[in-house]
């Protein structure tokens, strides 16, 4: 089964969303396979089934007015901006119904991802996604639907980390977050977004 691929420069937040919602309901209908959506949002904070109104500190950050959207992801509160690669996949799981192993599986696209980049990562004791020196790199959460998973992991290339500052990101108040450019790695989304298409098919589309 071959991973089909979609890509946008930038995208909507609301605009994604309804994207995925409809694959969701094409790989139900049996009209679409695993599908991986590679974009970016406009300055969003997006909050996820446990995440508190409290945790959004201020919508204004250095002069940019950042948008709130509420969204049935599991997790807390994230942020999604430029400088960001936002993967989303939408995965068939109605045979092997294990959503542990899924979000697993979207670590292990980010850590491969990372390590071909040069950058040692790893999972941590204190969340869902990808952390390097103590330092969450990737934001993971997940959706399901009938057995069919969609939202992804958001990866930080060289986004405004400052933004950050405006939430408590997934409920940790030390704020530990970086980004490939914060550890020294020089890259763009156009060198990495091949990266992440073929280790994605490795793990998602067999």
């Amino acid at each position: 089964m071959k991973l089909q691929v979609i890509r946008h420069e930038s995208q909507d937040y609301e605009a994604s969303l309804c994207e995925q919602e409809s694959i969701v309901e094409a790989i139900h209908a049996g009209e679409a396979t695993n599908t991986l959506i590679l974009t970016s949002h406009p300055p969003v904070y997006t909050l996820g089934t446990s995440a508190r109104a409290e945790d959004v500190l201020t919508r204004n950050v250095d002069g940019t007015h950042i948008a709130v959207h509420k969204t049935g992801r599991g997790g807390e509160v994230t942020y999604h901006g430029p400088g960001q690669l936002v993967c989303y996949l939408i995965v068939d799981l109605r045979r092997q119904r294990d959503l542990h192993r899924h979000v697993q599986k979207l670590e292990q696209l980010m850590i491969d991802t990372l390590a071909e980049l040069g950058l040692q990562a790893g999972t941590s004791e204190r969340g869902i996604g990808v952390w390097v020196n103590g330092n969450k790199i990737a934001a993971v959460g997940v959706r399901c639907r009938r057995w069919v998973c969609f939202h992804g992991v958001a990866l930080n290339i060289n986004p405004n980390l400052r933004h950050f500052q405006g939430i408590v990101p997934c409920g940790m108040r030390d704020q530990p977050v970086t980004s490939l450019h914060h550890e020294g790695i020089t890259t763009s989304r156009e060198a990495v977004e091949p990266v992440v298409i073929r280790h994605a098919e490795q793990l998602f589309g067999a």
